[in-house]
């Protein structure tokens, strides 16, 4: 069965090349012109993934991410236009998985969108359940993450970037061998993109975020997630 994916993108020449062009690498591809329409889709059918252009006529693409990110982990590549690297942090926050600036290659995106997938698919279908470490409990299968029994709030990017890290509890890992272990293969990225996931997971998982006990930042070499957890 074909992978489902929905663009959310008003420029109607880019819509119908990349629909062809992903339809073409074996993608089923639906069309949301709207911000509207795109959280109205969402919400009635499964998607593997979401193609999410920022500059959308009826409201801001962050805003479709915010609305969204609440009910639905469905991975998110956000297309922005905008040169501001705030807006790609902005977006990270608020629960995007990965990011393309305008103009792009059709062929990275379709790397990205398959690589978000496989990802998916991967864990959906790992061995190892459950895993614990103090008073945090990682489900495999549920792709869940749960804190003294609460769940806590990931984008299905940070699930995997902490299943990456409690997988290789005690070691240092540096962001390139996490952007490797996460994507699965090399691709040019933002920078500081690992260190906005990182935070946003703190957020989750950390007593006090400012003071991190669990994944702990190791200067000039990358992050170490604790065996020993409160």
């Amino acid at each position: 069965m074909a992978d489902r994916v929905l663009l959310v993108e008003d420029d109607p020449r880019l819509a119908e090349m990349l629909q062809d062009y992903l339809g073409q690498a074996g993608f089923e591809v639906t069309v949301a012109t709207l911000g509207a329409a795109a959280l109205q889709q969402l919400s009635e059918a499964h998607f593997d993934a979401v193609v999410l252009d920022l500059m959308l006529p009826d409201m801001d693409g962050l805003d479709v991410c915010r609305r969204l990110r609440p009910q639905n982990d469905t991975p998110i590549v956000m297309l922005t236009a905008r040169g501001d690297a705030i807006d790609r942090i902005v977006g990270l926050e608020l629960g995007a998985d990965d990011y393309l600036p305008k103009p792009f290659e059709p062929r990275e995106l379709l790397a990205r969108l398959r690589a978000v997938v496989r990802r998916r698919s991967h864990a959906a279908g790992g061995g190892q359940t459950t895993m614990r470490f103090g008073r945090l409990q990682i489900d495999v299968a549920s792709r869940t993450a749960l804190l003294d029994g609460q769940p806590c709030e990931l984008t299905a990017y940070q699930f995997d970037l902490l299943l990456a890290l409690s997988k290789n509890a005690g070691r240092v890992l540096s962001r390139e061998t996490l952007m490797d272990l996460v994507k699965g293969e090399e691709l040019d990225a933002f920078d500081r993109s690992i260190d906005v996931h990182i935070s946003r997971i703190r957020a989750e998982i950390e007593d006090n975020p400012k003071k991190p006990r669990r994944i702990i930042t190791v200067r000039t070499a990358g992050y170490l997630f604790a065996k020993a957890q409160p």
